[in-house]
């Protein structure tokens, strides 16, 4: 079993942030949490992380709901990297790196030659070695995006949760990113905006619209014509080059009357990508 999330549901000022959302990862495989801006994405993953606590439902790591568990216990098991971060203090890169340690460590006590070695694969994996002494405050923003990733790499965990990893980072360096990810021997959930990053590298999908789920099943059974129009107000060309598992979306402009209405309104209801069951 894993990290999973149960019908939960988040409200903020009197409105449904997430409305019965449930999400299980699947072990070692990688999972892309899609969807506009405001469908609820980010308030997922913090439910996830045990950060935010759901109105209802239930977040269970191996079965037991997170309040049940210690904090520390949870922290050796999940890392979470936000879409931002930042510090007053005055840290080099390795230091911060150090921070992923910490839920391995008694209070007080040095790091230990186990815990150096964490940090030193961490930096390796991220192509940060040569940073390693470089003040955090002198980073670019994709700088210090891999410095966070690597952070979570140190903590050695068996659920990597990312908000946006992507953000701040050239081409290049997002598909070293995920490449990265996708071979690593955890469970991770991975929010993202770009859909043909989430086809590339993702095992698994759940789009959010209007902080329910809209579809979740495969890249290719999930990233329809119809999908991305209903729930982005978009129109794309969907195609699977060389007739591979991958779909590619490219696309072709705004819809000319967006279709987007609230997700209890009888004229539009998504459909479960591959079940024709009307949500």
């Amino acid at each position: 079993m894993t990290l999973a999330a149960d019908r939960v549901t988040r409200t903020a000022d009197g409105k449904a942030i997430l409305d019965g959302v449930t999400l299980t990862p699947r072990p070692g495989g990688v999972t892309g949490l899609l969807g506009p801006n405001g469908s609820g994405k980010s308030t997922l993953l913090r439910l996830l992380a045990g950060v935010l606590a759901p109105a209802s439902g239930v977040i269970t790591l191996d079965g037991r709901p997170l309040p049940d568990l210690r904090r520390r216990d949870v922290a050796r098991r999940v890392a979470v990297v936000e879409q931002q971060a930042d510090t007053l203090v005055e840290l080099t890169v390795a230091d911060v790196v150090r921070l992923g340690r910490v839920p391995h460590r008694r209070a007080w006590n040095p790091p230990s030659p186990a815990d150096e070695r964490a940090v030193r694969d961490a930096l390796a994996r991220t192509g940060l070695a040569d940073r390693a002494g470089q003040s955090w405050h002198t980073l670019s923003g994709g700088e210090r995006q891999r410095v966070q990733i690597a952070r979570a790499l140190a903590q050695e965990p068996r659920e990597l949760l990312l908000d946006e990893p992507t953000n701040h980072l050239d081409i290049q360096h997002q598909h070293d990113l995920l490449d990265l990810v996708a071979a690593l021997p955890v469970t991770t959930v991975v929010a993202l905006h770009d859909l043909n990053l989430a086809a590339l590298y993702c095992d698994h999908v759940v789009v959010l619209a209007h902080g329910r789920v809209a579809a979740a099943g495969t890249p290719r059974d999930v990233l329809t014509e119809d999908l991305v129009a209903d729930v982005y107000g978009v129109r794309a060309e969907v195609t699977t080059p060389d007739g591979g598992d991958r779909p590619h979306i490219r696309v072709i402009g705004t819809l000319a009357r967006h279709r987007r209405t609230a997700p209890d309104c009888p004229e539009r209801r998504l459909r479960t990508a591959g079940t024709g069951q009307d949500l």
